[in-house]
């Protein structure tokens, strides 16, 4: 029996102890439930069954009903990468599914997931950390006042204010998120795609350090500021009264 994590992974001595019997010429057939219990992945399992099938191993398929003396090598393949490949599909779609009803039911770890002017308290919650908080805080009111991202950007640096991971230098990807991370009001929205509206919006979840209307404010004046127009047909186009490029 070998025990594999996904975290820690797995050297699978009980597996390599079974290809050495089969070396040792000991076995002569392997019974296997699935080809999932079989290899780690597609590679694995097709390496291992090429090495079983010079040496002459029967290997049989239960719940696949596939046994190596019956089915051609370039259909055993093709089988086994089909296999694999709805295996992971069926995987990602049940991760997502299960993201899905935690933010529904309010018990993502998401909701409290730590950005700049919080920390988390014993019990994981999110609360203010005073002097990051500050920081933000003349973020938006920077924004407010006029100043570009990269105005910001070197107003912080003069001041002398670390970034997030404590360099002396600030993106101005950083500050664009900032000044979009509706958490600084207190709400959390999750699964938010952009296109088919919010999946969950958990309001006061955390305290707040800019209020609503600060935020909103900000989204204002940042649309203000973007050179990207609709037309008649609700599509996005740059604008030519903000293009920094002149025809001569």
């Amino acid at each position: 029996m070998d025990i594999a994590s996904s975290k820690t992974g797995s050297s699978r001595r009980e597996f390599a102890r079974m290809l050495e019997d089969c070396q040792s010429y000991n076995l002569d057939i392997i019974l296997i439930k699935s080809i999932s219990r079989f290899g780690m992945d597609t590679v694995d399992t097709l390496e291992a069954l090429n090495q079983l099938k010079t040496l002459g191993i029967r290997v049989i398929f239960e719940q696949e009903s596939l046994d190596t003396t019956d089915t051609d090598s370039d259909l055993m393949i093709s089988i086994i990468e089909s296999i694999a490949q709805a295996e992971n599909e069926s995987r990602s779609e049940n991760i997502k599914l299960g993201i899905k009803q935690r933010a529904v039911q309010g018990t993502s770890k998401l909701y409290n997931r730590k950005c700049y002017g919080y920390v988390h308290d014993k019990e994981g919650n999110l609360i203010i950390k005073d002097d990051e908080a500050k920081n933000v805080m003349t973020i938006f009111q920077m924004c407010l006042h006029g100043k570009s991202v990269i105005s910001i950007v070197a107003e912080l640096e003069r001041l002398g204010v670390k970034s997030p991971t404590g360099k002396d230098t600030w993106s101005k990807r950083t500050i664009d998120v900032m000044l979009s991370n509706e958490k600084y009001t207190g709400s959390v929205r999750l699964l938010d795609n952009g296109k088919h509206g919010v999946v969950n919006l958990c309001e006061d979840n955390n305290p707040a350090i800019i209020s609503k209307e600060t935020f909103q404010a900000v989204q204002i004046e940042k649309t203000k500021r973007s050179n990207i127009v609709k037309d008649e047909n609700g599509v996005q186009r740059k604008s030519k009264k903000y293009s920094s490029k002149r025809l001569r």
